[in-house]
């Protein structure tokens, strides 16, 4: 797929075009996300493409502080291996996915070829993260949630810096709403991960 594109803005760019080209292809995919390595690109299970530009600069400063303490946390537990947004994983339903950060347990990730590794990691990740910026709805991450923990994900935070709250998901149990909370835990999954998100607030 010869095709490159630009930044439209700092919103999302759905493109629908299963229905007349058909579902893009994994290799297709992946040599047009090859193609346009300044935007992160995902693929939703029914085949229409997501296309995000690079984040402002208050998203990225957050998304550094989030990633920078969740990836350490992951070294020192020693149990999994930490995926930044950069990531897309394949998920069982066809979608390809890039959480603000990722945890998949050791076990999972050393299940995987050499190359279901290099490329897009057929699985769910364990422990997914989407932190939510100013051009996002809250409707489309929440559905993206769902969509995780539906495809085999056992802890998701949503955060939302805006309005001060974090929804704890989990699978077969209601969102857990938390307001302007200090500390996030993993706990009973990851243990020992307590996430400070005032940090984030600022």
């Amino acid at each position: 797929m010869a095709a490159t594109l630009t930044s439209t803005g700092h919103k999302p760019l759905v493109l629908h075009f299963s229905t007349v080209l058909g579902k893009i292809t994994e290799r297709e995919f992946y040599e047009f996300c090859l193609l346009n390595k300044n935007l992160r690109i995902e693929l939703t299970g029914e085949g229409d493409l997501i296309v995000m530009p690079p984040t402002g600069g208050k998203t990225g400063r957050r998304n550094s502080k989030l990633t920078r303490r969740l990836t350490a946390w992951a070294e020192d537990d020693g149990r999994g291996q930490p995926f930044d947004s950069s990531t897309g994983f394949t998920l069982p339903n066809g979608a390809k996915r890039s959480p603000d950060f990722a945890w998949v347990s050791d076990a999972r990730w050393d299940s995987l070829t050499e190359q279901e590794q290099e490329e897009f990691p057929p699985l769910c990740p364990d422990f997914v993260v989407e932190l939510r910026s100013r051009t996002d709805t809250l409707a489309t991450l929440q559905g993206k949630m769902k969509e995780y923990i539906a495809n085999g994900a056992q802890l998701g935070w949503l955060i939302d810096p805006t309005r001060k709250k974090v929804y704890v998901y989990r699978p077969k149990s209601a969102v857990e709403v938390l307001d302007s909370p200090k500390v996030v835990s993993g706990g009973p999954l990851l243990r020992g991960l307590k996430l400070d998100v005032q940090v984030l607030w600022e």
